[in-house]
C-alpha cells in the first residue's frame, strides 16, 4: 500500500468513525426532536413570534436556497411575520425524518416537508428537504443551522 493510500484510509476511517448512526425513532432523542419540530412548527403555522424567538439560537444561521443566508435572529423574524404569517403552512412527511446525534452538542434532524400557500389552496405544493442542526443548552435546545430547500 503506498503512502498516499495509507493517509486517504486512515483520513476516511477517522471521519467515518466521528459519523454516528441515526437514532432508532423509538429513542428519547428522536422523540424529543419531534416535538421540538412539532411545537416550534405549529407557533410557525399560528404566528406565533415569540415562541418561535425562544426555538432560535443567537448565533443562527439560516440558509435558503431562495432567500439567502440569514444571520440575524431579529431580522429572520421579521421576514418570517411579514411574509409567511397567514400566507403559508406547514406539514411535516414525519416519515421521512432522520434524527441524528451529535457527540456533547445536539442533533441533526433531516427530512421532508411541504408548505402550503394558503392564498392559493388548490396550487400544488412539492416536498422539500431540510436539514435543522439542533444545539442543546443544558436542558432547552435550539436551532443553530438551518438549511432549507425548495
Amino acid at each position: 500500500m503506498t503512502l498516499l493510500k495509507i493517509i486517504i484510509f486512515t483520513i476516511v476511517a477517522f471521519f467515518s468513525s466521528l459519523v454516528q448512526a441515526q437514532a432508532p425513532t423509538d429513542s428519547e432523542l428522536y422523540k424529543t426532536i419531534m416535538k421540538l419540530d412539532k411545537a416550534y412548527f405549529t407557533a410557525y403555522n399560528n404566528c406565533d413570534m415569540k415562541t418561535q424567538k425562544q426555538f432560535y439560537d443567537e448565533d443562527l444561521e439560516f440558509y435558503h436556497d431562495m432567500g439567502g443566508l440569514a444571520t440575524d435572529k431579529t431580522e429572520l423574524l421579521k421576514s418570517i411575520e411579514n411574509n409567511i404569517c397567514g400566507k403559508v403552512t406547514r406539514t411535516l412527511l414525519e416519515e421521512s425524518v432522520e434524527v441524528h446525534p451529535i457527540k456533547d452538542f445536539g442533533a441533526v434532524q433531516i427530512g421532508m416537508h411541504q408548505f402550503h400557500n394558503n392564498q392559493e389552496p388548490n396550487a400544488i405544493s412539492e416536498p422539500s428537504k431540510f436539514i435543522v442542526i439542533w444545539k442543546k443548552n443544558d436542558t432547552n435546545w435550539v436551532m443553530s443551522r438551518v438549511i432549507s430547500l425548495h
